[in-house]
């Protein structure tokens, strides 16, 4: 085992030291693992009382490949997130 022999440093400078060391860390460590908030799924009537278009305005930008549905049996489903990637800022 080696043996560190500190010289001129107080016992508050060597905790002061640590803990900016483990802060640095934790910063780190945050902006890699920020919890995820689950995604919300919208029907096509939701979709279309957010925007007020009706739902044949709906059936065109899927069509165009502005929103793209997801669908689990009958059900068509799009995602919040990708509802808010189209708006574009005008």
């Amino acid at each position: 085992m080696k043996k560190l022999q500190f010289i001129e440093i107080t016992p508050e400078e060597q905790q002061n030291a640590i803990l900016k060391g483990v802060d640095r860390r934790l910063q780190e460590f945050r902006k890699h693992f920020q919890p995820k908030e689950p995604e919300t799924y919208l029907t096509r009537k939701q979709v279309c009382e957010i925007l007020h278009v009706d739902q044949s305005t709906l059936h065109n930008w899927k069509h165009k490949g502005k929103l793209k549905p997801l669908g689990i049996g009958k059900r068509v489903l799009y995602r919040r997130s990708d509802i808010e990637q189209a708006l574009v800022q005008l």
